[in-house]
């Protein structure tokens, strides 16, 4: 069953067209990832899908009903934490989720246990009574979440959630998506974080409006990158970096996409030790090379730099 199917989805803005006929589908029951730059057109997806915003073209099924003619009924089904914090920041957190709770059409005994499971599921015990606007980043995001599945839907869209929160909270915080996915509820999330985008089952990427690579992520990587990845430490990874670009654009070096990784410089090659010898004959510091396993970084650097140089 398909949570989402979309089919030649657009939206344009005048003249501007923010997304260009995507098509994918997202399987119930998955952690999907939405993955792509700021201004890629990710948040506009999730406004049609929403039925916040109609399509300029093209079709969409959410949870098999069709987002043109859809309405409340869909609605109270699906659960969405925006990508800017938009609960009440002078409530506590029961006071916002009895709230939300009571916009969801919950009263009494019955919201009064969803306010009591879903503090339980994102681990505010301890906060109930705290102003929202004393949370930290990582207390937010739980109480946002916490707000968003207070209905139980069956699906939810988490618009770029983990923004703006450390490593750490954000390692917590997936891990809340997966004890929710394992109750057979699909996520559909927004990200522009590589390592998130390699914890989900199945990935889009989207590029300024086009649908650029859909898939599992270790399939994504094997069908986008058969070659190698050579690595390259060196004193100056930024100036490194420049100048093999520069070698590239000049068409000394045949190479399928330059990028950092770390303090390292990732090149995408058919051939390392050849590359290896045109990059030294052309002066490039390198104090230490060795063949890296292509990453979904890799790919995605690759993929984008094959839409830049069409």
């Amino acid at each position: 069953m398909l949570a989402t199917s979309v089919n030649h989805l657009t939206r344009r803005f005048g003249s501007f067209t923010a997304v260009n006929g995507i098509s994918f589908e997202v399987p119930e029951g998955q952690v999907f990832g939405f993955l792509g730059p700021n201004g890629s057109g990710k948040t506009t997806t999730i406004r049609m899908l929403l039925g916040l915003l109609q399509p300029s073209d093209g079709t969409a099924t959410v949870l098999g009903q069709d987002i043109s003619r859809a309405g409340n009924e869909l609605r109270e089904q699906l659960g969405y934490m925006s990508q800017k914090f938009s609960l009440y920041r002078d409530l506590t957190v029961v006071e916002n989720l009895r709230f939300f709770g009571k916009g969801y059409g919950l009263s009494n005994a019955t919201l009064r246990q969803r306010i009591e499971e879903v503090i339980g599921i994102t681990g505010l015990q301890g906060q109930e009574n705290t102003p929202t606007k004393n949370l930290s980043g990582g207390w937010a995001q739980r109480l946002a979440l916490s707000a968003a599945i207070l209905h139980k839907p069956q699906l939810i869209f988490l618009d770029e959630p983990t923004a703006g929160v450390d490593p750490i909270q954000r390692r917590a915080f997936w891990g809340l998506l997966y004890d929710l996915a394992r109750t057979d509820v699909t996520i559909f999330v927004t990200t522009h974080y590589m390592d998130e985008a390699e914890h989900c089952e199945n990935l889009a990427f989207i590029y300024f409006g086009d649908i650029i690579a859909r898939g599992a992520p270790h399939d994504i990587v094997e069908s986008t990158l058969p070659e190698h990845v050579l690595a390259i430490e060196t004193r100056d990874p930024v100036q490194t970096l420049h100048a093999i670009r520069n070698l590239k654009q000049g068409g000394v070096l045949d190479a399928d996409g330059v990028s950092l990784f770390g303090a390292e410089v990732h090149v995408n090659i058919q051939d390392p030790d050849l590359a290896k010898s045109v990059l030294a004959q052309n002066g490039i510091d390198m104090q230490r090379t060795y063949a890296a396993r292509p990453s979904l970084e890799d790919a995605f650097i690759a993929l984008v730099d094959r839409v830049d140089t069409k």
